[in-house]
């Protein structure tokens, strides 16, 4: 395999922490009195939390009634009641199949980073037991454009000095697909429900990451991206 680095969301391809963020909102929603259910949830994936917030506020038809000041001070409420959930994760929270991935990507000197639009995903790698596997951790509170932008991954390819063509991103939503995509990288899904563009390899879980499927499936990309520029 010619790819030299493996960029990682963090919700729903190394661990899932959904269901904290979920119940987070929740809380927020029951005290504000606006609705949000489960499926509700599914909407913010990949999502940055200000426009999360935007995202229900517009649901429950209400996102005139807050100004910038007051929605900045509802998604902290939000991410404060969020960090306080995420005490509880331990590394029996990381996905199937994710430990071994990452020793035998270590292994062969892939470089590793984590390209996610939670401005909590450094604590929650401390948790997980793995920061130490990754050489680039992304700074979403210096990202200025959220996925579908491919701000973030651009970011950790330039911050490990490692051309994006040469990059593998790995993704559970839509919308960090195209980001990938617009970055000019390979795309692994995750269990993506596909409403636009489709990811260049389709796994139903991280049961399912494997080496060799991905070497091969990569190489063929490669080696089609480099015939169209000759």
């Amino acid at each position: 395999m010619d790819a030299k680095a493996f960029l990682f969301d963090l919700d729903g391809v190394l661990t899932n922490t959904a269901r904290y963020h979920f119940l987070a909102w929740k809380q927020l929603c029951s005290r504000l009195g606006l609705n949000f259910y489960q499926e509700d949830n599914h909407r913010l994936l990949g999502v940055s939390r200000l426009r999360s917030l935007e995202i229900i506020l517009e649901l429950n038809g209400c996102a005139s009634k807050y100004d910038e000041k007051q929605k900045a001070l509802l998604a902290d409420e939000k991410n404060k009641t969020y960090v306080s959930m995420i005490k509880k994760i331990t590394p029996d929270d990381l996905l199937p199949g994710v430990s071994e991935f990452l020793m035998q990507a270590r292994s062969i000197n892939i470089r590793l980073a984590v390209a996610s639009a939670s401005r909590n995903a450094r604590s929650v790698l401390e948790r997980l037991q793995i920061l130490d596997n990754f050489d680039y951790v992304a700074d979403a509170a210096n990202i200025t454009h959220p996925k579908p932008h491919p701000e973030i991954f651009l970011d950790c390819s330039r911050a490990l000095e490692i051309n994006p063509l040469y990059c593998i991103g790995f993704e559970d939503a839509q919308a960090g697909i195209e980001a990938i995509h617009s970055a000019g990288m390979f795309s692994v899904g995750i269990g993506v429900s596909v409403t636009s563009v489709a990811p260049d390899l389709a796994l139903n879980s991280t049961n399912q990451l494997s080496y060799k499927s991905l070497s091969n499936s990569y190489s063929l990309w490669l080696k089609q991206r480099e015939a169209k520029k000759a």
